[in-house]
C-alpha cells in the first residue's frame, strides 16, 4: 500500500541510472534495484539483532521470488495469507531446509486449506476461537510441530484510510477483547502465541500506542504464550522512521512478558526499491492533452485507484509545474483507468519512456490481466555492474491459463 495523495513522500525513490540502460528496457517492465533492496534489508537485519526479534517478509506486499535468495540472507522467514503464498515461501524462500520459518494467517481456513497448510507452515494463526476449535485436531494430527496462535483485535485504530484499517468498527479481523475466553480456558488449550495487526505505513509511535492498548485489553493472556506477532504496517525503512523507538518497544515488551516477538512488514522490505517503465503509445487532445501508455493504473498499479495515491514519475511534476501538462491514461477500456495529470519539460511523443517510482510493493502481487492486457515484465538491476536482467516475461498463455 502507498501513502494517500495528501501525504508527502519522505524520500525520493532510488534513482536507477536509466540513462545507461533505458534502451534495453522492454516496456512495460517492473525493475527491482538490488542495491536498494539490500539497503532496506540491512536496516531490518540491524533491528532484528538489536531488538532480539524476528522479522518476516510478508508476501502479500512483495513476493518477487527471484530475489528471495537475497532476502533470506537477512530475514527469518515469510508471513503468508493463503496456501499458495505459504507454498511459495516454503519452496522458494526456505528450500529444502527448516532454517527459515513459514507463518500463516487468514481470516478463515477451509478444511482443505488446513490439510495442506499443516504440511507447509511452522506457525498458523487463526482469526477466531471458533476457527481454532474447528481445526485444532487436524493440526494436532499433523505429525510435526506446528505452533498456533490467535489474532487479536484491540479495537484501537491508527490507520486513517478505512479500507486499510484492521480495527475499524465491525472489522472481521481478529478476536475483540470481549470474545476472548479467560486465560486457561479449555477453548485456548494449544494456543502458543498471539498476533495483532493494526498499522499501515506508520511510524513506531503508532506501534507504541497499539502495544499499550494490547496490554490494557489482553494483558492477562500475555504471560501464558511463547510469542507475540506485532503484524505488519511498520514503515521501518522510511528515512523518518524512529528505529530506536521500535527497538526499545520490542525489547521492553519482551522483558515484561517473557515472549519472543515477530514483525512481518512487506512494504518496508521493498520500499523505494523498484520502478515501472512504460512507453507512450499515443498523444491526443480532448480539452486537455492526453497520453496513452502501454501500462495501466487498474491492471498494473491498482493502488493508484484504490488507496488512492499519486505515483511519482521521474522528471515530471504537478500540472503547470513544467510547460507541458498531460493526462496519462492506461491501456484498458475502463473509463477511469487514468494514472493522473503530470507536467513535463518537453512535449511527449510516441515512443517516449516514462519511469514510475516506488513500484515494487503492492504492484506485482496485485496486478491483473483485465482486458487481456499483457502484464509487465519483471527485471532486476545491479548498479555495480550495470546489469539489467529480465527474469520473467508474460504473454497470451498467462492470460489464457487463468481462465477456462
Amino acid at each position: 500500500m502507498h501513502q494517500p495523495v495528501n501525504v508527502p513522500a519522505t524520500r525520493p525513490a532510488p534513482r536507477i541510472d536509466l540513462g545507461r540502460i533505458i534502451d534495453q528496457v522492454e516496456t512495460p517492465c517492473y525493475i527491482c534495484d538490488l542495491s536498494a533492496l539490500r539497503r532496506n534489508l540491512e536496516i531490518l537485519a540491524d533491528v532484528q539483532e538489536r531488538a532480539g526479534c524476528k522479522i518476516l517478509l510478508a508476501l502479500k506486499g512483495f513476493a518477487m521470488w527471484s530475489v528471495f535468495p537475497v532476502v533470506r540472507q537477512y530475514l527469518s522467514g515469510v508471513a503468508t495469507s493463503s496456501v499458495a503464498e505459504a507454498r511459495l515461501g516454503r519452496e522458494e524462500f526456505c528450500g529444502n531446509t527448516r532454517d527459515w520459518e513459514v507463518h500463516a494467517y487468514a481470516p478463515a481456513y477451509s478444511t482443505a486449506d488446513i490439510d495442506e497448510m499443516v504440511e507447509i507452515a511452522d506457525h498458523i494463526v487463526f482469526n477466531s476461537v471458533s476457527q481454532w476449535q474447528l481445526h485444532r485436531e487436524r493440526v494436532r494430527k499433523a505429525g510435526r510441530t506446528i505452533e498456533c496462535g490467535l489474532r487479536l483485535n484491540p479495537r484501537h485504530s491508527e490507520v486513517a484510510v478505512a479500507l486499510y484499517d484492521p480495527c475499524a468498527p465491525r472489522s472481521r479481523l481478529g478476536v475483540p477483547p470481549e470474545a476472548l475466553p479467560a486465560p486457561g480456558a479449555a477453548e485456548l488449550e494449544g494456543i502458543d502465541g498471539l498476533h495483532f495487526h493494526t498499522l499501515c505505513e506508520l511510524n513506531s509511535d503508532a506501534l507504541e500506542r497499539t502495544v499499550a492498548a494490547i496490554e490494557s485489553r489482553f494483558g492477562a493472556h500475555l504471560g501464558g504464550v511463547k510469542w507475540v506477532n506485532f503484524g505488519g504496517g511498520h514503515h521501518i525503512t522510511r528515512p523518518d522512521y524512529d528505529v530506536e523507538r521500535l527497538v526499545r518497544i520490542v525489547k521492553e515488551f519482551k522483558d515484561r512478558h517473557g515472549v519472543e516477538v515477530y514483525l512481518e512488514p512487506g512494504e518496508a522490505i521493498a520500499l523505494y526499491t523498484g520502478v515501472l517503465v512504460a512507453s507512450v503509445l499515443d498523444v491526443s487532445h480532448n480539452d486537455v492533452d492526453i497520453a496513452i501508455l502501454d501500462t495501466s493504473a487498474t491492471a498494473h498499479m491498482p493502488d493508484v485507484l484504490e488507496m488512492p495515491y499519486r505515483a511519482e514519475i521521474y522528471g515530471a511534476g504537478h500540472p503547470g509545474e513544467h510547460p507541458y501538462t498531460y493526462r496519462l491514461g492506461g491501456l484498458t477500456c475502463l473509463a477511469g483507468d487514468v494514472i493522473g495529470d503530470y507536467s513535463f519539460p518537453q512535449r511527449l511523443s510516441v515512443g517516449d519512456k516514462l519511469v514510475f517510482g516506488d513500484m515494487a510493493h503492492y504492484t506485482m502481487v496485485k496486478n491483473t490481466t483485465f482486458n487481456g492486457v499483457r502484464l509487465p515484465s519483471i527485471a532486476t538491476y545491479e548498479p555495480d555492474s550495470n546489469q539489467l536482467q529480465v527474469v520473467r516475461r508474460f504473454g497470451y498463455e498467462d492470460y489464457r491459463n487463468r481462465l477456462s
